[in-house]
């Protein structure tokens, strides 16, 4: 039996739709204070982001655990179509960890938004899966804070 391509079997995709434009999805994507407020899984925190939002610049940021245990990672913007997709590299800052690919895609909808977030490759399912449960409770951080937002940040 052939195992699958790493690209092929550990990529992950998740989708969201969003109650607002794409341009205000676009906008808490792109700057530090609002990927400040939502970047995370559930019950962590941002204590430190920044953004050089062009495409060749860096960004750098650093989650936080309840238990108080810190997550750095950086990467380069590699490719900003406001306001409809943004394409950067991630790599955690940590012993053995790789580069890997973002595209986030936004697109109109019927009643606002759809968001497609793709990162590729993992080095295994397991890699794949535990980013998949992370950046799922990010994505549903991320709705709430434009649900709750709407007036306010545009």
């Amino acid at each position: 039996m052939n195992a699958p391509s790493l690209k092929e079997e550990n990529a992950l995709t998740i989708t969201r739709v969003f109650d607002a434009p794409a341009n205000l999805v676009f906008k808490v994507w792109t700057t530090p204070e609002h990927l400040a407020r939502w970047w995370g899984p559930k019950g962590f925190t941002v204590p430190a982001i920044t953004t050089d939002f062009r495409e060749g610049g860096a960004w750098r940021g650093c989650i936080r655990s309840p238990e108080g245990q810190d997550y750095w990672a950086h990467g380069i913007y590699r490719e900003i179509v406001a306001p409809s997709r943004i394409v950067l590299s991630f790599v955690w800052e940590e012993e053995g960890a790789i580069d890997t690919l973002i595209t986030v895609t936004l697109e109109d909808v019927a009643g606002g938004t759809r968001l497609t977030f793709h990162q590729a490759p993992f080095t295994s399912a397991e890699s794949r899966d535990s980013h998949a449960e992370g950046w799922s409770e990010c994505m549903d951080r991320l709705v709430s804070y434009v649900a709750a937002r709407k007036e306010e940040v545009q």
